[in-house]
């Protein structure tokens, strides 16, 4: 299979101006000057931007018993958007290349996107209102300079299960790339606690009244105390910006100008799948997100953020995860079916997964885990619609976390067991290797192309990993027009060297090398343009 790739439009506004001249004016091209795209165009100012609220009950049962947005098909498969030509998502309000492509040292990854705006412990602390979103106890905290949190406890029986994976799983999603809060563990003392005048509760009407004393003690009462007698919370410094509420997995913001691409075709949500199944974000839903209205550079415009990872690694927020997590929708037709035909007597595999007693983790696992058959707590457009590439664009990037990476992001988590410490490192390992297995067994997993030494280079990420033997490859090579997307063969090349007439290729002049192994189905084929002198590489093209 081999679905053709939709770049990323440029200047998409003004590109709407002048449709009529472009289309007599303007023939198809695979390539343009500026390919491959590291970053998208600038946004478009955003000034029409509404608050909105999504219902989480609405996108449960709409997504659970219907299919939302543009769905691929055995028939149809329906490419990523919002890639360059190389298959990449360039920078963008959604997503930023960060570890992958750019390593970063134990000291970034454990800054995460910031560790500079931890409350003050040494102030007093205001709560302003109580959080009336979630399931976990939780207010909203301003300290003595004025910096805004929410804040969120572990659940009595689990203390540090919540909380620490809050912190971990944040900082995992940064580096990968993705808007994130700023997440703290912090230990505070109640009598630092102040109402301010202005706080508000929600009664169970829905109806606001003045927050009391009394309020907090029953706040307090579900909340683990230390020995000390101090609480331990997870604190999430507010997002810079305006919130004007959640996304949807599918379709886009009407008032967002920039918001042009279905987001079940978007490869930084498809691919998010395989990291949320890495790290037990079986939450992944709309109610998790966050956008924000911005202004960088004099130009407002709507930033995308994934929030609330409470519930990861074993977690459920008030409660250790159910075995379920992760493995099963909370409803679907076929497992009810298998459930009334067998009387009950269908037990899944993972009904006998093994869980330690250790109350920090909850249910977090790596035995039974399995990354492709791995599910959300209900269904995702975005997710449904991953494809091999989509997959393997992800995969990529788990596996270059090294162990003793992994170790150091666990470790922000500040659990006083070491098992807990030791059995969340050793899981997302071992799930790191599956997810690995896996999806670079979908398709020809070659990544990294470049021009070396006057040859062609690359790196066989399975190979490296040590996930595959050595293979053979076979390369033909090719003249490439890129205004008909025709190849014309250049007989008796098929070695790794730049044969002749690329390397005497005149400016502008375009070359494709066909990549294969044993599997002939599994190809990438590498386009490359002669540019300033130099042969470089401008575009990939995958299928299996």
């Amino acid at each position: 299979m081999k679905p053709q790739q939709s770049p990323i439009p440029r200047a998409v506004g003004f590109t709407l101006l002048l449709v009529p001249f472009l289309a007599l004016s303007m023939t198809a091209r695979k390539f343009y000057e500026d390919d491959p795209l590291k970053q998208e165009p600038p946004p478009l100012r955003a000034d029409k931007v509404a608050e909105r609220r999504i219902s989480d009950a609405y996108d449960l049962f709409s997504n659970t018993l219907s299919k939302r947005g543009e769905r691929t098909t055995k028939q149809k498969a329906v490419p990523a958007r919002a890639v360059n030509t190389l298959g990449e998502v360039a920078d963008n309000a959604w997503f930023t290349n960060r570890h992958y492509k750019k390593r970063l040292s134990i000291e970034e990854l454990v800054r995460g996107p910031g560790d500079q705006n931890a409350p003050d412990a040494g102030g007093p602390l205001t709560v302003v209102s109580a959080k009336t979103e979630g399931v976990t106890p939780g207010f909203v905290m301003e300290d003595a300079r004025g910096r805004r949190y929410n804040v969120k406890f572990d659940p009595l029986q689990n203390p540090e299960m919540a909380t620490s994976a809050d912190v971990i799983v944040s900082k995992f999603f940064y580096a990968l790339g993705y808007n994130v809060p700023e997440n703290y563990i912090f230990t505070f003392s109640r009598r630092q606690l102040h109402i301010a005048p202005t706080a508000n509760v929600k009664t169970k009407v829905g109806k606001l009244r003045p927050m009391t004393e009394r309020d907090l003690t029953e706040l307090f009462l579900k909340a683990p105390k230390l020995r000390d007698g101090r609480y331990r919370c997870v604190a999430s410094l507010y997002l810079t910006g305006k919130n004007v509420g959640e996304f949807r997995y599918y379709g886009t913001r009407s008032d967002d100008p920039n918001d042009f691409v279905p987001h079940e075709h978007r490869r930084d949500l498809r691919g998010l799948r395989v990291f949320c199944a890495w790290l037990g974000h079986d939450d992944s839903r709309a109610i998790n997100t966050l956008d924000m209205l911005v202004e960088e550079n004099g130009v407002q415009f709507v930033k995308h953020h994934l929030i609330d990872f409470g519930a990861t690694l074993g977690s459920d927020s008030y409660r250790p995860n159910s075995p379920a997590s992760g493995n099963a929708y909370w409803f679907s037709w076929s497992s009810a079916a298998a459930q009334l035909f067998s009387l009950g007597l269908d037990v899944p595999r993972w009904m006998r997964a093994h869980y330690p007693k250790i109350p920090a983790v909850g249910r977090f696992e790596a035995d039974i885990f399995d990354p492709e058959k791995w599910v959300p707590f209900y269904p995702s457009p975005a997710f449904d619609n991953c494809l091999p590439d989509d997959a393997f664009w992800a995969a990529k990037q788990v596996m270059a976390f090294s162990d003793e990476e992994i170790r150091a992001l666990v470790k922000t988590g500040q659990y006083t067991d070491r098992r807990a410490e030791d059995w969340i490192v050793q899981c997302l390992i071992k799930r790191r290797d599956k997810i690995g297995k896996a999806y670079f067994a979908k398709v020809l997993p070659l990544d990294r192309f470049e021009v070396r030494d006057g040859r062609l280079a690359f790196d066989d990420l399975a190979v490296e990993h040590k996930l595959s033997g050595p293979r053979d490859y076979a390369v033909q090579w090719s003249r490439f027009n890129n205004d008909t997307e025709q190849k014309t063969p250049l007989a008796g090349e098929t070695g790794f060297p730049l044969p002749r007439s690329v390397q005497e290729a005149a400016e502008g002049e375009y070359f494709a090398a066909d990549l294969s192994a044993a599997d002939k189905q599994k190809t990438v084929t590498v386009y490359m343009r002669k540019k300033g002198g130099q042969i470089q590489v401008v575009g990939i093209d995958r299928t299996w």
